[in-house]
């Protein structure tokens, strides 16, 4: 046994975060692809729905992160943290594990995968943005321009996609369909919570937090789409079906990609976590071909070009910091996934 612990200690943080980064990458194929096996055995009374994958993994992974972080379930961690704290861990809660995933798994089944990959690049930009505007934080020229660049892109995606789809109106305002606007809203949501755990976080334990997170969030998430769809859009809750899959994702997707990562942060430097980050929407593209069939269109590949050379920007501009990160280990996690978009939940 201590041979294994061993071996693991050795292996570089640099491939945690590579096996995490292609989990991830692969989430947004994943969930569709479970959806339409699910559509294929039980026609019109598909268990595996967009919003039963929501709701039962994160139930599923929430038994899981239980288990793992069960010693950090006690009185004295809920006693320790101010009311702030827990409004600032609610706050991120309901936006990063409800509004966010929420948003992201409606638009996986409103347009294409490869969509809700790109549009989802608008989430650095805009974190880097709520950063400057709202915490004074300075960053440099290189990575202002590459989040503009990269913004750019991704406009670039939607509008080209519009023009090709002769989706122009009558009066010449561009047509942006309902799943691109939901895969920018959950983008946005991340960009927001991102900003609250960078000003509000930096002592809440991970476990803790991540347990809190699948928590409220499922339960929030349960709570809305009783009241937006009804009770009837649960029906298949409880298929055996939907269990038996969920399981397996909550345990690969959610839980191993989580430890992953996590363990891959606590080995390497932020700039090693924000060039992982980076290679996450190729890594995404690649599944939906691999697993779906799914192959980029030209406005995802002239959008995508450019949507690149906006993240080489930012890394050049992660390497020529003149100060050293020295707050690097008072980061909260979920700081450091600025980027990664949809992961599974």
């Amino acid at each position: 046994m201590k041979n294994i612990s061993n071996l693991w200690q050795k292996i570089p943080g640099q491939i945690y975060l590579l096996l995490a980064i292609v989990i991830f990458g692969a989430s947004n194929a994943i969930t569709k692809q479970l959806t339409e096996i699910g559509a294929e055995k039980f026609p019109g009374e598909n268990p595996i729905s967009f919003c039963n994958v929501l709701f039962v993994g994160n139930i599923c992974a929430l038994l899981i992160l239980i288990i793992i972080y069960r010693k950090q379930l006690n009185l004295r961690y809920f006693q320790q943290f101010s009311s702030q704290d827990w409004a600032s861990m609610l706050a991120v809660a309901f936006l990063a594990g409800a509004l966010s995933p929420a948003a992201s798994f409606e638009a996986l089944s409103r347009t294409m995968v490869n969509n809700v990959i790109l549009i989802g690049r608008i989430e650095p930009p805009l974190t880097l943005a709520l950063a400057i505007f709202l915490l004074g934080e300075k960053v440099n020229r290189w990575k202002i321009t590459g989040a503009i660049i990269s913004f750019a892109g991704v406009i670039l995606i939607i509008v080209l996609q519009s023009f090709g789809q002769n989706s122009v109106d009558s009066t010449n305002m561009i047509s942006v369909s309902s799943g691109e606007i939901l895969a920018a809203i959950g983008a946005v949501a991340a960009a927001i919570s991102n900003t609250i755990s960078k000003a509000r976080l930096h002592r809440i334990p991970v476990g803790f937090f991540n347990i809190i997170r699948n928590g409220f969030g499922g339960f929030i998430f349960f709570i809305a789409a009783l009241y937006f769809y009804g009770s009837s859009h649960f029906m298949e809750l409880f298929s055996p079906f939907l269990w038996q899959w969920m399981l397996i994702y909550s345990a690969v997707i959610v839980v191993i990609g989580q430890i992953l990562w996590l363990k891959g942060l606590s080995k390497t430097s932020s700039s090693d976590a924000s060039i992982a980050s980076a290679l996450n929407p190729i890594a995404g593209v690649i599944a939906a071909y691999l697993i779906l069939g799914e192959k980029p269109i030209a406005a995802h590949y002239i959008g995508g070009a450019i949507i690149l050379v906006g993240i080489i920007l930012s890394q050049v501009g992660n390497k020529n910091e003149t100060v050293i990160n020295q707050l690097a280990e008072k980061e909260h996690p979920q700081q450091r996934e600025t980027g990664l978009g949809f992961k599974g939940f």
